[in-house]
């Protein structure tokens, strides 16, 4: 092993800067990929144009090193085909002849170094650029966890881009459905308990309401106290959102019934999760100030939820009558009570609503 060889392995040079060398005389082909070795390339060679060609396309080399005066095609007739290719086209290629006097191959040498110093720079770069984009696209997608489910988040990656640029469209008016959900009986048992263990049961709470809304493909709004807004139909249209919304609701009651019953016989506080939706038109946006914004749904489907929330008892779902009609096939009979018409805390006019009760494991 030479030692320019030992040198570019031990410093990481030999990480693949692929020559060809096309020239039909054997002994100057070798030649060349001797010298081209010994500088820590991978070198190899063909006889003929055809061959170069083919080779190219096969091993994909960084630099070729063609001979001018060839028996067939041309060095120039070869450099003229690859150009002309869209898959060879940026591939450099070096015409070399007359290479017998020692200054042009000093000469070759050199002009090959800064070629592979080129490519190494061209290489390192894409890689930053490549790098750039992956942590660009995980820091997106970990500020849309925030609000999507994962897969949305991926469609809105792959629809959008890397730039988000969903979230930073100017406001507009969609039909969604809003999901309000509260915890019962939190107050009580924030009396009573540690600091610490308040946010850690706050923690474990969401952490179920958010896990059953990301199942369904929720939007998560808000989160304020212990009450938690999620939408549907929104950011893309869902032909069932309603669906959605309420099994959503249901996951959310059952599988937070378990941790209820925990922290009954821990407080002695009887708790559980109330939920309420309604849908209609309302506006999408982004809301704040220069220093705080926050994506959110705004208009009478949210606040008409809202109500309904604060009115439903533990394991409760209360609804519109647009959610209704379009969930009634999901519950069975005996656990939807009809409401009537009802006028909300804040409403003028009176709205029907419909009860369904959520059948919590034991």
């Amino acid at each position: 092993m030479s030692e320019a060889v030992a040198r570019s392995r031990v410093m990481g040079l030999s990480s693949g800067f692929r020559v060809l060398v096309v020239d039909d005389d054997p002994d100057m082909s070798e030649f060349l990929a001797h010298m081209l070795r010994a500088e820590g390339m991978d070198a190899t060679t063909a006889t003929d144009g055809e061959e170069g060609i083919a080779k190219v396309h096969a091993e994909a080399p960084d630099l070729v090193l063609l001979d001018v005066m060839m028996p067939g095609l041309s060095g120039f007739e070869v450099c003229a085909r690859l150009k002309s290719d869209e898959a060879t086209a940026m591939v450099p290629i070096v015409l070399v002849t007359a290479l017998d006097e020692p200054v042009r191959r000093e000469e070759l040498v050199a002009r090959v170094k800064t070629l592979r110093r080129l490519h190494e720079t061209r290489r390192e770069l894409e890689r930053r650029r490549l790098a750039t984009e992956v942590e660009n696209r995980e820091a997106i997608r970990r500020a849309f966890s925030r609000y999507i489910s994962p897969r949305l988040a991926e469609r809105i990656l792959e629809d959008d881009g890397a730039d988000g640029e969903l979230f930073s469209r100017r406001a507009q008016r969609v039909e969604v459905v809003a999901l309000f959900a509260d915890l019962r009986g939190f107050t009580s048992i924030t009396e009573r308990t540690e600091v610490v263990e308040v946010v850690a049961m706050l923690n474990e709470y969401f952490s179920i309401l958010t896990d059953a809304a990301y199942h369904h493909d929720a939007t998560i709004f808000n989160m304020a106290g212990d009450s938690l807004l999620v939408g549907f139909n929104v950011p893309f249209p869902q032909e069932d959102a309603a669906k959605r919304s309420y099994l959503t609701a249901e996951e959310m009651v059952s599988r937070f019934a378990p941790v209820a019953t925990r922290w009954e016989q821990r407080y002695g506080v009887a708790t559980g999760v109330g939920v309420g939706i309604c849908m209609g038109e309302a506006i999408l946006a982004n809301v704040g100030s220069p220093h705080y914004t926050s994506y959110t749904i705004i208009g009478n489907p949210v606040n008409t939820a809202a109500r309904l929330m604060q009115t439903a008892p533990a394991n409760q779902v209360l609804m519109c009558r647009s959610v209704y009609d379009k969930i009634s096939d999901l519950v069975p009979s005996n656990r939807v009570e009809p409401r009537g018409e009802v006028t909300l805390r804040g409403k003028e006019e009176p709205i029907a609503i419909y009860a369904a009760r959520v059948v919590v494991p034991d």
